[in-house]
């Protein structure tokens, strides 16, 4: 890993202003270090938030700057994903629902959803900054996970990143997981947000295996989403 390996990983999961263009092989060869990404992200946005006083403000201003750093990239993937989730008949017509360029109403629902229980949880928290935090990195390492063992149905992005994993990369993702556990959260809140971790990915590729015959770009940033969503929610439920 180097430098610029972060800086294609910035530069493929932000619009941060970061200079040239690096190659996309830089950061596909090591795909590892997804959870980097989510400490940028997180911790930025958390930084934005840390003067709003008033919770339900602070936690509609953090999910607004969580779309605006990553340029809504997983949350358009989110909105594929549904579209497909709620298509009905055979993998092929589900395949043609999740990849199309149009929006319909499981898209949008999930999408909606999703985005609640964010909103919700976030307001909720006792501690908005570090829910924040852990849940940006839990969801990167959750892509980390599905570019290892999610086996694309086409070409494409997650293709090429998948074909440069090894199967040990989420061991390494998990091992830059691990400073989560400086931060000031009940140990048990922490259990629980590691399970969801883990558990969102594992079921998104069972999921999407069944459905579509394997795993695209679009499931991996709905994985994202949904996997910040959940965390959040088992942070402040714990």
């Amino acid at each position: 890993m180097s430098l610029t390996s972060i800086i294609a990983l910035l530069q493929f999961t932000t619009i941060l202003p970061l200079g040239r263009i690096r190659e996309f092989g830089d950061f596909a060869r090591h795909s590892w270090i997804y959870p980097i990404a989510g400490y940028v992200i997180g911790g930025m946005c958390a930084c934005i938030v840390y003067f709003v006083g008033q919770p339900l403000v602070a936690a509609a201003l953090a999910i607004g700057v969580l779309f605006l750093i990553s340029g809504c990239n997983h949350l358009d993937g989110l909105m594929d994903f549904g579209d497909g989730l709620m298509a009905h008949g055979d993998m092929e017509r589900r395949i043609r629902a999740l990849t199309d360029r149009q929006i319909g109403t499981g898209g949008l629902a999930l999408a909606l959803s999703i985005t609640l229980i964010a909103f919700s949880s976030l307001a909720a928290s006792s501690c908005l900054i570090c829910a924040l935090v852990i849940a940006e990195v839990g969801a990167k390492f959750s892509m980390a996970f599905l570019s290892t063992f999610g086996k694309p149905f086409h070409e494409g992005l997650h293709a090429s990143i998948q074909g440069h994993s090894k199967p040990y990369f989420p061991l390494l993702a998990a091992l830059l997981c691990l400073p989560l556990l400086l931060l000031p959260v009940p140990r048990i809140a922490l259990a629980a947000g590691a399970i969801v971790t883990v558990a969102c990915p594992i079921a998104l590729l069972y999921i999407s295996k069944r459905l579509f015959g394997g795993v695209n770009g679009d499931v991996v940033g709905a994985c994202n989403e949904i996997t910040r969503s959940l965390i959040l929610a088992a942070l402040c439920l714990a």
